[in-house]
């Protein structure tokens, strides 16, 4: 299959690439090089591929690519938190207007096969059980509580503290970020265009993805990647909260693989299927800082506080639908993933 790869010459879409052509598959890079992403650079270790320097808000430029393309496996997006509220004109106009342009561009393509980069994100906190009053959505959490170190939100009801719960994909979705906000809109358009069109689309909610290839330390890098930089620094890595925040970390080659799977699976037609993808293994962000530092051979992570009532707690995923419906299993153990990543070449 030819496959557009939006974002292609980046942290997820390169290793897509790569796995996609090792399978016998025929990738076409498409990445606009963004300073924040790429310092303008063309990587190194995309040039095996086709690559085409552009954005997905160009519709000419997708006219022209998807023709003679199977699938998409859209990646392009600004990720991560950005710097303030002032960034959400430049997420919407690449993450949301992008996606737009690039749907209508594969209707009038004749191209009716999507796999779309989400994120956990979209779930805002993860899936709370009251013993009283059952699955819940968590209260607010409280200047008071945090300053008092108390950062496990509370039952809305009875004020009790919670468990926390695997998340599926049926479970609310509440944006707490101008990204995540801009992650759901693109579902959201990715399934009426499925609905409108007759088109599949499997949506991947992608957890906590680290490994080669990330950008180094920006503020749209990922907490491993900032939590590795402080090390090559000598520098113990800071924990915020008291470091309980409950996450799954998963490795970019699995990612690769459930985009490869969803590029080769049939989903229905006129339908957007979202899908967990993770490794089926939570681990808390101390306990990722500590086995990073283990394996950089630096010091032990400090536990800094300075919890934000927005922050995000626990959100950890429920693998199964993933397993069902693409075959995927996570292949990379989170020991070996991060002995990996701790002297894995990153960008920046």
């Amino acid at each position: 299959m030819r496959v557009l790869v939006t974002g292609g010459a980046g942290f997820i879409g390169s290793h897509i690439a790569d796995l996609l052509a090792e399978s016998g598959h025929e990738p076409l890079l498409l990445d606009s090089f963004a300073e924040q992403a790429h310092g303008g650079r063309v990587p190194g270790y995309c040039v095996r591929h086709e690559l085409v320097r552009g954005s997905v808000t160009d519709a000419a430029l997708l006219r022209e690519l998807l023709s003679g393309v199977d699938a998409v496996s859209h990646q392009a997006a600004v990720v991560g938190h950005g710097v303030s509220a002032a960034d959400a004109p430049d997420y919407a106009l690449h993450n949301d207007y992008g996606t737009a342009v690039l749907l209508a561009a594969m209707y009038e393509a004749g191209v009716r096969k999507l796999v779309l980069a989400s994120s956990m994100v979209v779930y805002g906190e993860g899936r709370y059980h009251c013993a009283r009053d059952g699955i819940v959505t968590p209260a607010p959490r409280i200047e008071a509580d945090l300053a008092a170190g108390r950062y496990d939100p509370r039952c809305p009801e009875c004020g009790a503290e919670l468990e926390s719960r695997l998340v599926p994909e049926d479970a609310p979705v509440r944006p707490r970020s101008t990204y995540a906000a801009t992650k759901l809109a693109q579902e959201n358009l990715a399934t009426a265009w499925a609905v409108q069109t007759g088109g599949s689309v499997f949506a991947l909610r992608y957890h906590n993805v680290y490994g080669a290839r990330m950008s180094r330390d920006t503020p749209y890098s990922g907490v491993a990647a900032l939590f590795r930089s402080a090390l090559r620094e000598g520098k113990p890595p800071r924990v915020f909260e008291d470091g309980g925040q409950r996450r799954d970390f998963v490795h970019v080659t699995d990612i690769a693989l459930a985009n490869r799977l969803a590029v080769e699976t049939e989903a229905g037609r006129g339908e957007s299927v979202p899908l967990n993808i993770c490794s089926g293994d939570p681990h808390t962000i101390a306990e990722m800082a500590t086995e990073l530092a283990r394996a950089c051979g630096g010091p032990a992570p400090e536990i800094v506080g300075g919890a934000r009532t927005a922050d995000v707690r626990h959100v950890v995923a429920d693998p199964e639908r993933a397993r069902w419906l693409l075959g995927f299993r996570a292949r990379t153990g989170f020991a070996e993933g991060i002995a990996d990543f701790a002297h894995a070449p990153l960008r920046g």
